[in-house]
């Protein structure tokens, strides 16, 4: 099994759940391997926390953390990984199915990052904008027929796999594709590129560069490219006093009048 230690730093995230009762079978389920931190951003109903269905995990409940937006829930973490079916979506991040989820978060978790497996609405599942925080998209193989699961079935089948097969080895650093995850340099985590994000943006609106109707494409498109780049923290903070800089000195350009007739 994977070691507490690890199971400490993968977050469950439900994004607008429904129903109380999947809430309660999806914290049962982490229960069941040993999970623990959960969140839920903007559920429906008011009374989640006392979902009958949390059999044995009624504290796990009780601690779990809600959340306004799923930026705020996935802030600190290092590895945002979506979860859904491709069936009806063209992906604009990596997508790898269940099976080799495991290796990419044993990664992760062996360099000392955070990882967050994010659940989408019962009605929807995730939102294209939901999925621009997530570094990729999981697929759960299933029979064509029948291609969506149980909110609840759904954390259950991912958690057994990551709990049973992530376990943290050295030579994971090495036979896993950089292109999916940065090297063994600590990434930044999602809250540092939003902050990145938010900053080029205004640089760009500043530049007139960003029209006002360009706006909510550019922050999305600027989102899926920072975590695509797999920046490090280092690399994301230098960045960061880069643009600030520019974004100071173009503040203070005088603007020139036309003289013109």
């Amino acid at each position: 099994m994977l070691p507490e230690s690890h199971r400490e730093r993968i977050d469950v995230v439900l994004v607008s759940p429904r129903n109380p009762l999947n809430i309660g079978a999806a914290a049962r389920a982490m229960a069941n391997f040993g999970f623990q931190r959960l969140s839920v951003v903007a559920p429906f109903a008011p009374m989640w926390r006392q979902a009958r269905s949390a059999v044995g995990a009624p504290e796990l409940l009780l601690s779990a953390v809600e959340s306004a937006t799923l930026a705020e829930a996935v802030a600190a973490c290092t590895l945002v990984v979506g979860t859904g079916t491709i069936r009806y979506r063209k992906p604009e991040q990596p997508v790898v199915t269940l099976p080799d989820l495991a290796p990419l978060v044993a990664r992760e978790l062996a360099r000392g990052g955070r990882v967050a497996l994010v659940y989408g609405s019962e009605k929807h599942g995730l939102t294209r904008d939901n999925l621009s925080y997530c570094h990729l998209l999981v697929e759960i193989p299933t029979d064509p027929r029948q291609p969506s699961m149980n909110l609840g079935q759904a954390v259950a089948v991912c958690l057994y796999e990551l709990a049973v097969r992530a376990v943290p080895a050295p030579e994971s650093l090495q036979e896993e594709p950089a292109t999916l995850i940065p090297s063994t340099t600590s990434a930044a985590p999602s809250g540092r590129l939003e902050l990145l994000a938010g900053v080029i943006e205004e640089a760009m609106q500043v530049a007139g560069y960003s029209p006002r109707g360009m706006q909510p494409a550019n922050h999305h498109d600027l989102r899926l490219l920072l975590r695509r780049l797999a920046l490090s923290a280092h690399d994301t903070r230098r960045i960061l006093g880069l643009f600030r800089r520019i974004l100071w000195r173009m503040k203070r350009i005088p603007v020139r009048k036309d003289k013109s007739n």
